[in-house]
C-alpha cells in the first residue's frame, strides 16, 4: 500500500488549515512501498524488482538476497560472502525474527568457511544490493 507524506491539515494553535483542505493528495507526496528485504532460502534465485521512481527514473529493489558485499576494513578489501541470518536489526525486533535486512543490521555471514559478523552500510530496498563492513 502507498505511503503518503502530507503536511498535517491542523495549525499548531488546532485550527484548521484552508489551504491544505482546497487540494488533494499530490503525487509529489506519495512515498514508496516499504520493500522488505529477506534472505533467500537454498534452491532459489535472488530477486529483484524494478520500481518507478519520481522524474521517470527506476531503481532496483531487492526482494530476496542471497550474497552480501563484505569489507574488510584493516585489509582495504572486499569479498562477497554468503549471508546466513540476521543476527540484529535496531530498525524493528520483528525484522530479527524474519530475517529483513535493512541498513545498520548486522548479519552473519560465512568468509571463506568460517562465520563472521557484518554492519550492513547500503539500503538493500532502495540499491538492490548488500554492502555491508565486517565487525571485529
Amino acid at each position: 500500500m502507498t505511503q503518503w507524506h502530507l503536511g498535517s491539515k491542523r495549525k499548531s494553535s488546532g485550527g484548521i488549515r484552508g489551504s491544505v483542505n482546497k487540494r488533494d493528495k499530490r503525487l509529489a507526496e506519495r512515498g514508496g512501498d516499504f520493500s522488505a528485504t529477506g534472505i533467500l532460502d537454498s534452491g532459489d534465485k535472488e530477486r529483484r524488482k524494478p520500481a518507478r521512481t519520481k522524474g521517470g527514473q527506476t531503481k532496483v529493489k531487492a526482494q530476496k538476497v542471497k550474497f552480501a558485499s563484505v569489507t574488510n576494513q584493516k585489509t582495504k578489501k572486499t569479498i562477497k560472502a554468503e549471508i546466513i541470518s540476521v543476527a540484529e536489526n535496531n530498525a524493528n525486533r520483528q525484522f530479527t525474527r524474519q530475517n529483513i535486512i535493512t541498513k545498520n543490521a548486522v548479519i552473519r555471514v560465512k568468509i571463506e568457511g568460517k562465520e563472521a559478523q557484518a554492519r550492513v552500510t547500503s539500503r538493500p530496498g532502495q540499491t538492490g544490493s548488500v554492502q555491508a563492513v565486517l565487525l571485529e
